[in-house]
């Protein structure tokens, strides 16, 4: 694991996209295509605003995205799959945008995006980090062990605390109690990842993600064993990780 340490989330943000372009540009150059996997969260907002600026054959790129609430309408403002329509897939022309549907048939939706996200590799994967060390939905303790590529997770209270923090619901009693989630073990099958993590609030999951070994109770620490990945922190996100410890992804 690489770290890079930017000001702000801005710049960050600007950072991550133009590096995330780059690596989009040279698989399109050297394939033809390429495929992609997006996380969502107010972490990503800049990332995602920097991105679609960025010179890249759009038309050349699949997208996937990690997870969505089970039976949420993506009318609701906290639909990850609305979240990725405006902020991104309006803005863009894909080649395709292949969504987690938490809606209807859950099962047969599960199948049938499997189906697709296994034809070939995924190329890039900006895969973020919760306040409670997840990635995705994989909320701890995660589950390192399952092979399957789409899950059926149980949201923790942390997690269901930072969904309304952000804003996305009322109250923790509004929030779904389950959502389907990419699984630790497919997040890992990603060629390269890009990890977007700023702001206060994540400081002490990047610090118990770097400065502990590798333990589902830190589902993130996962991304420490993938061989190319690299964690782009702001000041304030970086803040509490231990100096020494630091200095050696750097």
């Amino acid at each position: 694991m690489k770290v890079r340490i930017f000001k702000n989330s801005e710049e960050l943000g600007r950072e991550a996209a133009a590096f995330a372009a780059s690596i989009l540009n040279k698989c399109i150059s050297e394939k033809g295509s390429a495929r992609l996997v997006l996380s969502t969260g107010a972490s990503q907002f800049d990332t995602l605003k920097a991105l679609v600026k960025e010179n890249v054959d759009w038309s050349k790129v699949e997208m996937f995205h990690l997870d969505e609430y089970i039976n949420l309408p993506e009318t609701h403002p906290a639909s990850f799959r609305k979240y990725l329509k405006e902020r991104f897939v309006s803005k863009v022309n894909l080649k395709a945008a292949h969504f987690v549907n938490g809606e209807g048939d859950v099962e047969k939706n599960i199948r049938e995006l499997t189906q697709e996200l296994l034809r070939e590799p995924i190329d890039l994967g900006l895969i973020g980090i919760g306040e409670n060390s997840h990635i995705a939905f994989n909320d701890p303790p995660a589950d390192f062990d399952t092979r399957e590529a789409y899950i059926i997770v149980n949201l923790d209270e942390n997690c269901k605390k930072q969904q309304v923090r952000e804003g996305w619901f009322p109250t923790v009693d509004d929030v779904p109690k389950q959502a389907i989630s990419m699984s630790v073990y497919q997040i890992m099958q990603i060629k390269t990842i890009i990890s977007c993590v700023p702001y206060k609030v994540k400081a002490n999951a990047v610090k118990l993600t770097l400065e502990n070994e590798v333990t589902n109770m830190i589902p993130a620490t996962m991304l420490k064993t993938h061989n190319d990945v690299t964690l782009f922190l702001d000041e304030e996100s970086a803040s509490l990780v231990d100096k020494d410890i630091l200095k050696k992804y750097l």
